[in-house]
């Protein structure tokens, strides 16, 4: 049983946020499942097995995925990450629309207790970009949208 704890917990803070960052990626450079499938020499079965985060799914077969998406796997000490003031480690699968007063504001239409996946809100940010108040993104904000891809038309200092 502990196993299973264990490979959910790995799942749930570990690969799912990977799998996202893969998947943004891939969209982001507008690049169609079978061929990135393709340059990574796996299935593209397997590559929407590492876009939702399976743990059964080989090292091997992310990191090869991770190389053809022009991405790079960097590990670091957690102490690290914990104390930096302007890094926010977000759960990509799992977005409250609350925490993020523009997003918010772009969302009226949802729940305030909406969640979005990052794809969501890169979709999101893009399509409402004039609606946006760049001026009040706070630094978590900022952080979101840089971690989830999001393309302005215009430069974002800019704004």
């Amino acid at each position: 049983m502990k196993d299973l704890e264990f490979k959910s917990y790995i799942q749930e803070n570990y690969l799912a946020n990977l799998g996202q960052k893969i998947l943004l990626q891939r969209k982001s450079l507008k690049v169609s499942a079978d061929s990135t499938a393709l340059a990574s020499g796996i299935s593209r079965i397997t590559l929407h097995r590492i876009e939702k985060g399976e743990p059964s799914v080989s090292m091997g077969a992310y990191i090869s995925v991770i190389e053809a998406l022009g991405l790079h796997l960097d590990l670091s000490k957690k102490d690290l990450q914990k104390y930096s003031k302007t890094s926010y480690i977000l759960d990509l699968k799992k977005i409250p629309i609350k925490d993020y007063p523009q997003l918010q504001q772009i969302c009226w239409q949802l729940s305030d207790d909406a969640v979005l996946t990052a794809l969501e809100v890169k979709n999101t940010y893009e399509r409402n970009e004039r609606f946006i108040y760049f001026q009040l993104l706070d630094e978590k904000e900022k952080s979101l949208i840089e971690q989830c891809g999001v393309q302005f038309k215009t430069r974002f200092e800019d704004k």
